[in-house]
């Protein structure tokens, strides 16, 4: 089983003037190829969770998830201590927004569309030997959009995947998947060596980075 959670950091506003969109837009893909190591890498947001966000001295507050804006980067190295040995990808395309076309700027989900299949442009399917794949992304788009997604993205990757093997195309609500979350955490720190020149984070994690 192949596990693809697609995530993004960043807003495709375009308004620069009147308002205070994102000057960047990051799609990442946290790809992991054995239900083993998926199992790792939910395991650690779990424990992340329960001993850095919720245990007795955060009675108050309880936190659903595990995101990359608000974590401190002392928890997000705590996350990935647990994770470093396991064999994953990141895969992701910034998009430097000002210079995207003036007629796509109204057209923000073929925009998103297609940075989202570049990066899976990236992924090498190519060693695939017939285990099923998952894509996973946050359930944030319309049921128009959700359909049209699938079906550009699906049309995209049947070309590149052998005949024999399963595609399936899942959108949850990042709460309720704990491998969404460990791609929030790895888009967000993209994101900000682009938007706030800040690499932190991603110095952490870096080795794992196949694309940016």
């Amino acid at each position: 089983m192949w596990y693809l959670y697609l995530d993004e950091s960043g807003d495709l506003g375009f308004d620069f003037v009147n308002k205070k969109p994102s000057k960047f837009f990051t799609v990442a893909i946290l790809s992991i190829s054995s239900h083993d190591a998926n199992r790792q890498v939910i395991k650690a947001v779990k424990t992340t969770l329960r001993r850095k966000l919720n245990g007795p001295r955060h009675q108050k507050r309880i936190a659903c998830e595990l995101k990359g804006t608000g974590t401190t980067l002392q928890i997000k190295k705590y996350f990935f201590d647990r994770i470093k040995n396991i064999k994953f990808g990141i895969y992701s395309i910034t998009l430097n927004k000002k210079k995207v076309f003036e007629r796509l700027i109204k057209n923000k989900s073929r925009v998103y569309n297609y940075i989202a299949r570049l990066v899976l442009d990236k992924i090498p399917f190519e060693s695939n030997n017939g285990d099923r794949v998952e894509l996973i992304l946050d359930k944030s788009m319309a049921k128009p959009e959700i359909i049209e997604f699938n079906t550009y993205i699906r049309r995209e990757l049947e070309t590149r995947l052998p005949p024999n093997v399963p595609l399936d195309i899942n959108h949850w609500l990042s709460h309720e998947n704990y491998g969404l979350q460990a791609a929030d955490l790895f888009s967000w720190g993209i994101f900000q060596k682009y938007e706030r020149d800040n690499s932190d984070w991603l110095d952490v994690f870096h080795d794992k980075v196949r694309f940016d």
